[in-house]
């Protein structure tokens, strides 16, 4: 199955669900769009990993991550969104050991896999099929 690059193409409060976010992503030179629902959380993490203006005076829980990866001499290859079910994204991030050049995957939520994403420069990539099933959601 051929991936499909991912943008950010925004944020805004969900009209949808009260205290909730929709964060827009968008296929790389094409038309189709993903919209996924993300905590009030969740969105400030993405926003300020976006920002780089932002400097926080203290590690926040992504950035933790980012350093914890750099002493353990990984690289994030990429973030997967790979399946969506009854509403939920489900994504994995691609680690590659530099030591070893070997690649493996951990679980993510979504929300949380894109926040890192973004702090490292990390392509976002989805399915054909992720993009025809979420049009059920709109």
């Amino acid at each position: 199955m051929d991936l499909i690059k991912l943008n950010i193409v925004g944020l805004s409060y969900s009209q949808f669900k009260e205290g909730a976010y929709a964060l827009f992503l968008e296929e790389d030179n094409g038309l189709r769009k993903l919209s996924i629902v993300i905590g009030g959380c969740e969105s400030q993490a993405i926003a300020i990993g976006l920002d780089k203006n932002i400097v926080s005076p203290r590690p926040l829980t992504h950035d933790l991550l980012i350093s914890i990866a750099e002493k353990c001499n990984l690289i994030i290859n990429n973030v997967i969104i790979h399946k969506l079910e009854k509403g939920i994204f489900f994504s994995s991030i691609n680690f590659i050991d530099t030591k070893t050049n070997k690649n493996f995957n951990i679980d993510s939520r979504t929300s949380d896999a894109i926040a890192i994403a973004v702090r490292f420069n990390a392509p976002i990539y989805t399915y054909k099929s992720i993009l025809e099933k979420a049009k059920n959601y709109l």
